[in-house]
């Protein structure tokens, strides 16, 4: 199971385009607005892709999706390579927005209930936090491939490369273990499992909690589309954007790979990587990357964290519904990110709107030490 997660985690994320692609759009005349309006189009695709995805994966087959998913986003990859201007731009990220939602709650539900039949469901934090590590070292990969395939062949080249990496994608995704049922077949439709997660959430608050600190955790990270702009504006040349943004991907998937240890730990590291990310990214300068960096590592630690806090307190008769729900809310704290960026461009560079950005992660890390103190006030008292 975990080298098979492995593998699908390492190819969907070994694409050539990622640490460059908001270069590729300023290049093609395509101004910070435009480029955050993009990503608006993204998230939109998620709210409308998102659920529905998360439904069929409870209702069908898990793994059809996690086949479907990187060939939708390969296209996208394509269209931004060979056809580079807005309508192509957007239209590649409707593809990769729909890509993404059809894996998401897919893959954790079969993860997580993979382990739960072996006994084993409490290692869902390592395991998940693990492959999110090696997804981002593809990214790595992906960033120290880039430098010298874009000086030799251009973005043309990162574009063929990236789709070949989405098709070997789906190869793995085939191989994934799914031993569940197909639900529909008993008789159980898309509308029950669609009560049944709305129930799961109404009724319990702690799965509640968990989700919407699920979707803004997740949310607010979507901040590090926006990494390459912070690292060319530091003023290096474009070429070497690609590398000092694999020193950021590098923390990102160090974070990932210590995930599983210390979750009561999550307000403190929440709150360090606050101020990490506003300590590097305010000064404009190369030297902040590695702060912004071990930024990054603490919040993709957190991330895995969360994911795992949600896990436990879903059911499994929609989990992935749930999840997916988790998904959506998170789609929505994005499209607030991107669209804050957007307005805040006109006034700031890309340092002092990276910094901005680490308020509320400031603020989740207040909010979850003082829920963990009057859990704690709560036990000792004894309600």
């Amino acid at each position: 199971m975990a080298r098979r997660l492995y593998v699908y985690a390492f190819l969907e994320d070994f694409i050539l385009l990622y640490p460059v692609y908001s270069v590729l759009f300023a290049e093609a005349g395509l101004s910070a607005a435009q480029i955050s309006s993009l990503f608006v189009v993204w998230s939109v695709t998620g709210f409308v892709v998102e659920l529905p995805a998360g439904l069929w994966a409870d209702v069908f087959s898990r793994r059809s999706l996690l086949v479907a998913a990187p060939l939708l986003a390969g296209a996208g990859f394509g269209l931004w390579a060979f056809v580079p201007s807005y309508p192509a731009f957007a239209a590649g990220f409707v593809l990769w927005g729909a890509g993404s939602s059809l894996r998401s709650g897919a893959l954790q539900a079969l993860v997580y209930e993979a382990l739960e039949r072996s006994g084993d469901a409490g290692s869902y934090a390592r395991l998940i936090g693990r492959s999110e590590a090696v997804a981002l070292l593809g990214v790595v990969a992906a960033s120290a491939v880039a430098s010298p395939v874009l000086a030799v062949g251009g973005y043309r080249s990162l574009g063929a490369v990236s789709v070949a990496a989405c098709a070997g994608c789906a190869v793995a995704g085939w191989f994934l273990p799914e031993e569940r049922a197909v639900r529909v077949a008993g008789g159980v439709s898309l509308a029950g499992v669609l009560r049944e997660g709305a129930a799961q959430v109404r009724r319990d608050p702690a799965v509640r909690g968990a989700l919407v600190l699920a979707a803004v955790v997740t949310g607010v990270t979507s901040v590090d589309e926006y990494v390459p702009l912070l690292v060319r504006a530091t003023g290096v040349a474009a070429v070497w954007v690609p590398l000092l943004v694999l020193v950021v991907m590098a923390g990102d998937a160090a974070g990932g790979w210590m995930a599983g240890r210390g979750g009561r730990w999550l307000g403190p590291v929440v709150g360090a990587g606050a101020v990490l990310l506003a300590a590097g990214s305010a000064g404009g300068s190369v030297w902040g990357v590695p702060l912004v960096a071990a930024a990054f590592g603490a919040f993709r630690w957190s991330v895995a964290a969360v994911d795992a806090r949600l896990q436990e307190r879903v059911g499994d008769g929609a989990r992935a519904t749930v999840t997916s729900l988790a998904g959506f809310g998170t789609d929505v704290v994005s499209v607030a990110v991107f669209g804050g960026y957007a307005v805040g461009s006109a006034w700031a560079g890309p340092g002092v709107l990276m910094a901005v950005a680490a308020v509320p992660f400031g603020v989740v890390a207040v909010v979850v030490g003082v829920s963990g103190r009057r859990r704690r006030g709560g036990v000792l008292r004894g309600e």
